[in-house]
């Protein structure tokens, strides 16, 4: 049996792999939202299963739990062709047999030692466009695949260590910046070669039997602690309901519901009530719903390592007639808004068995905005970015203000690096005043952006949610904000009549959009929290005076300070 030291250095060895393969990526994408927003992901898995062996620290958890599903496909065509070989590389985006959506390209590397596969090396990364109708892909009305962009199944990018230039370009050929999806492919390219001469080295300097035994243990350990966090919770069925805003298409709120039973040492997620699958983009097939809960469970059972044995003791119940679990052709293109509202369950019925272990949901959607359009010179400019949001309070604090969706550990793009890249200009970027939801800890902000257009024209997508359902609390903790869009027109300010999915919005040079995020939803009772904390976030402009007395039952005097005797009366009429 390995000893525990030898087994805490490889554990770390092996992560720093993915690490360094992450980093590999993000210096040499030309993409932002590679480069900058880190929206990509790199993991070792097994050579049988496509298990999750490593996965890196920087890169997006939410891709490292499909991307099992994503190395199994390569598995399986491997052995229909019968064709694998040192020095392949496998290339595709499909959103069906490996999760996610048509922008994340796959590439998936077997590993040999002395002509024996030894695992596979894996990495994803969301190009910048890859065709579709909607430049960057969000295309909040699609009613099928082909609608959101160019399709690859698993095919071979490399065979035997030989570049098949042809589907590069076809690849380049399908999108409207081909010059960047030509830098993120060779990016991931070397984040492979630079990750495979690693674990060349690793299993020359400790062996090939001391490293796949390292490898056994650490998904063993994972398995066996998750399971004693879940002997820990009290059995029972345990359900949450929430709700999407529409599919885009149908303007109907889709219903998403969880019944959560621990039994012991076992837990079974139960997605059956939630809604059919729809028209609109906001499906998703069935190994993003599962990577979702691996991510919230990651999320609850903070001490678990980061592998596929998290997952051992969990039973998944997903029909196929739900939009938790559809095929070809639906649209799945709006998946990060589903799985934000599947963590979201998640820890909703978690906080009814154990309130002590989870916070308030965050904001629930990434915003998806593009603006495109063409410079004077004639050349295409599509600006694709994601923004952020407040997370829940929790237990020990309050939430995170002005942070990114809890799928990942990306970061928001740099205003300046927007700004240097495309034709606008940020006229605001800043905390959301009263966006946090009241608790005993108060969910974080959420964020105000105003963009004004510095080109001729451009077209507009928006792809959001929570502009009708606003993030909840849990343990007694109240509301955050909802989602809110406006785009200034010759005619005046607009919404989107959906709320938060919008197509086709035309503007022009000196006009303005403007997009209020959510805040996190709150933990505990607001009138649990200590009245100094409340006039704190007041004086902060967290929180408005107004809001103060009517969440808080707290009095703001004109100068700031803390009203003690008004707030003992506000305090003492609630309580009657």
């Amino acid at each position: 049996m390995i000893d525990p030291v030898t087994l805490a250095v490889l554990n770390g060895r092996l992560e720093q792999i993915a690490d360094e393969m992450d980093a590999t990526l993000f210096r040499s994408a030309f993409n932002p939202i590679i480069a900058e927003a880190h929206d990509a992901s790199h993991g070792l898995y097994d050579a049988e299963t496509g298990a999750t062996l490593v996965q890196g620290k920087s890169g997006l958890p939410i891709f490292v739990g499909a991307m099992a599903f994503a190395v199994k496909a390569v598995i399986d065509k491997a052995a229909r062709d019968g064709d694998m070989a040192d020095g392949d590389v496998y290339i595709f985006n499909d959103p069906y047999d490996g999760g996610t959506h048509l922008s994340d390209f796959k590439l998936v590397r077997p590993f040999y030692r002395d002509g024996t596969l030894f695992c596979y090396l894996a990495s994803v990364g969301h190009w910048h466009d890859v065709g579709g109708n909607v430049p960057g892909n969000y295309n909040p009305v699609a009613t099928e695949s082909f609608q959101e962009g160019m399709l690859i199944p698993p095919v071979k990018l490399f065979s035997r260590g030989e570049l098949r230039q042809d589907i590069v370009d076809i690849c380049r050929a399908n999108s409207r910046l081909p010059g960047s999806l030509y830098g993120d492919l060779n990016g991931q390219i070397n984040a492979l070669d630079l990750g495979a001469k690693r674990l060349g080295q690793l299993l020359d300097e400790y062996g090939d039997d001391t490293v796949l035994e390292a490898m056994r243990e650490l998904h063993a350990r994972a398995a066996r602690l998750i399971r004693a966090h879940i002997a820990e919770l009290p059995d029972g069925t345990y359900s949450c309901d929430d709700w999407l805003d529409n599919d885009g298409i149908v303007d109907e709120p889709l219903k998403i519901a969880l019944d959560l039973t621990i039994d012991g040492e076992r837990m079974t997620f139960d997605f059956s009530r939630s809604a059919p699958a729809c028209a609109g983009p906001v499906n998703i097939a069935r190994s993003t719903a599962i990577a979702s809960c691996y991510v919230a469970l990651k999320h609850v059972f903070r001490e678990v390592p980061a592998n596929a044995g998290v997952l051992e003791p969990i039973e998944f119940v997903i029909p196929e007639d739900t939009l938790l679990s559809v095929t070809a052709p639906k649209p799945v293109g709006g998946y990060t808004e589903t799985i934000l509202r599947v963590i979201d369950v998640t820890f909703g019925a978690i906080a009814k068995a154990a309130p002590e272990r989870v916070n308030g949901c965050a904001y629930g959607t990434i915003n998806a905005l593009s603006l495109a359009g063409h410079r004077r010179d004639g050349r295409r400019w599509v600006m694709f970015s994601f923004f952020g949001g407040g997370h829940g309070g929790h237990p020990e604090g309050d939430g995170l203000n002005h942070g990114n969706a809890p799928i990942s550990t990306a970061t928001i793009p740099p205003i300046e690096i927007l700004e240097a890249a495309y034709p606008v200009m940020f006229t605001q970027w800043a905390l959301r005043t009263d966006s946090g939801g009241p608790g005993r800890n108060r969910g974080g902000l959420g964020a105000v952006y105003e963009i004004e257009l510095l080109e001729e024209n451009a077209d507009v997508f928006l792809f959001g949610e929570r502009g009708r359902f606003p993030p909840q609390g849990v343990a007694g903790g109240g509301t955050a904000a909802m989602n809110r869009f406006a785009f200034e027109q010759d005619d005046g300010d607009h919404e989107p009549p959906q709320a938060s999915k919008m197509n086709g919005i035309k503007i022009r040079r000196g006009q303005h959009l403007r997009l209020e995020s959510p805040g996190g939803g709150g933990y505990g009772s607001a009138f649990d929290r200590e009245p100094e904390r409340v006039a704190a976030d007041v004086r902060l402009g967290y929180v408005s005076a107004e809001a103060a007395a009517r969440d808080y039952g707290v009095a703001i005097a004109p100068d700031g300070t803390l009203d003690t005797a008004a707030t003992a009366s506000l305090r003492k009429a609630a309580a009657e």
